[in-house]
């Protein structure tokens, strides 16, 4: 009986052991990351009609600013698995009006201000993956599928902000 005591003894302090080192293993990796859930933002009526119309793609190539004269972007990538699509949501203070954008890639929705705009959400359709950029005067969603791209291009460098969408 002592010896089977001392064996479930054991055994408890082992895996005790290797559960405490596992969760701080995991902790500490997960303590350095920046994930925020999403939030749900309000519909408001004039918001209830854009959701369900399309912009109009823009007939001409998406603008691209040189590298020199703009900082260097920082991309961040999602890729779209089987679960449900996940989103970019930076929880933004509203200043202007939220805007969103359907594509075939996706739906990128901005807080378009008088003179910048932030990136309220993007979430990428199913089978798509997404990248963002931003800089000081412009946010680009990129969704992709195989050899198929869609960028939603948000720019206020030269006056309020515009939004353009190109496919690729």
């Amino acid at each position: 009986m002592r010896r089977g005591l001392v064996h479930v003894l054991a055994w408890l302090l082992a895996t005790g052991a290797a559960v405490t080192l596992s969760w701080w293993g995991v902790h500490t990796v997960m303590a350095g990351t920046a994930y925020d859930p999403p939030r749900a933002l309000p519909i408001t009526a004039a918001d209830a009609t854009t959701q369900q119309s399309k912009p109009l793609a823009s007939p001409t190539p998406t603008k691209r600013a040189a590298p020199s004269t703009s900082p260097s972007p920082t991309p961040s990538a999602t890729s779209a698995s089987p679960a449900p699509p996940k989103s970019v949501s930076p929880t933004p203070t509203p200043s202007g009006r939220v805007k969103g954008y359907d594509t075939d890639g996706g739906r990128a929705v901005f807080d378009l201000g008088d003179t910048s705009a932030t990136l309220v959400s993007a979430t990428p359709g199913t089978g798509w993956s997404m990248q963002v950029w931003k800089t000081e005067s412009w946010i680009r969603v990129e969704f992709t599928s195989g050899a198929d791209r869609v960028s939603v291009f948000c720019t206020w460098h030269d006056g309020p902000p515009r939004v353009e969408i190109g496919t690729y």
